[in-house]
């Protein structure tokens, strides 16, 4: 059995933040071929089943980095989450470097969650997190935090290098960008890599490849286990020279032309004319 894993923004969404319909397409072909396919996303679950596409796949989602996992009926399968005082430290720290802080929790993201953000201005942003008390998310019955993000401007890039420097080897998180303006903060047990072989494990499954697709920063703990990683032509640089494969954009329809035409997953449906 095959096992695919597939990154969201930027990879298998467009610009748009859609699934293409040629996209759709190749997702609909590889699940009748019986393979396993599984999105491996940073977003959080009520981000990812928003999509309509989703709606109508049964597919295993693992949201968050790998800090959630649910099958592919939904069912939560396993949960990786940061403790109160490590997300106290983490806090403190990030808040005195001066960057905007996305909480992700059971309860949701406070005071949002990424993918509606990217609308927002720099003076929106810089008003949401100004003004948003985040002691309040501390007073949740029964809190679980799976992720916080350190977001900063475009323009000021350089401190997402003070933000991984900040937290490198001080507590037991994982840190990974999926944007060049972020970085995501999870526990050490959550990570796409270690998701997919958490899954294999647990559902007692035996992956003759993982053929693993994405674009980001934290699209290299995938590539990590991956018999075959395949990099999106949107990815930067560094990312691409991480990959096995380079296929064409997510505005071009890369997933597809991926599994169609570099790896010959599913037929070509190249048009035949008739004289």
């Amino acid at each position: 059995m095959k096992c695919i894993s597939i990154d969201l923004d930027g990879t298998l969404l467009n610009s748009q933040h859609e699934i293409s319909e040629e996209n759709v397409k190749a997702l609909d072909e590889l699940q009748k071929l019986a393979h396993c396919l599984i999105l491996n996303t940073g977003r959080a679950y009520a981000d990812v089943i928003k999509l309509k596409a989703v709606q109508n796949m049964e597919v295993p989602i693992f949201c968050i980095n790998g800090s959630v996992l649910y099958s592919k009926t939904r069912e939560l399968l396993y949960e990786a989450t940061l403790s109160i005082s490590t997300y106290k430290e983490i806090f403190s720290i990030l808040k005195g470097l001066g960057v905007g802080i996305l909480v992700y929790t059971n309860y949701g993201g406070f005071p949002s969650t990424l993918p509606p953000l990217h609308v927002k201005s720099k003076q929106e942003l810089d008003v949401l997190f100004q003004e948003f008390y985040y002691d309040e998310i501390l007073e949740k019955d029964n809190l679980k935090i799976y992720k916080l993000i350190a977001l900063v401007h475009h323009d000021q890039l350089e401190k997402v290098e003070e933000v991984k420097t900040a937290l490198a080897g001080k507590l037991p998180i994982t840190m990974a960008s999926s944007f060049p303006n972020n970085v995501e903060i999870t526990s050490n047990e959550a990570h796409k890599g270690k998701a997919l072989l958490r899954y294999q494990q647990m559902m007692n499954l035996s992956f003759d490849e993982i053929i693993a697709f994405g674009d980001g920063g934290n699209d290299l703990a995938q590539f990590e286990v991956a018999t075959t990683s395949v990099a999106m032509g949107n990815a930067p640089i560094h990312i691409q020279h991480k990959a096995n494969i380079i296929t064409k954009t997510n505005d071009e329809d890369g997933f597809a032309y991926a599994v169609r035409h570099l790896l010959q997953l599913i037929n070509t449906q190249e048009e035949i004319s008739v004289n």
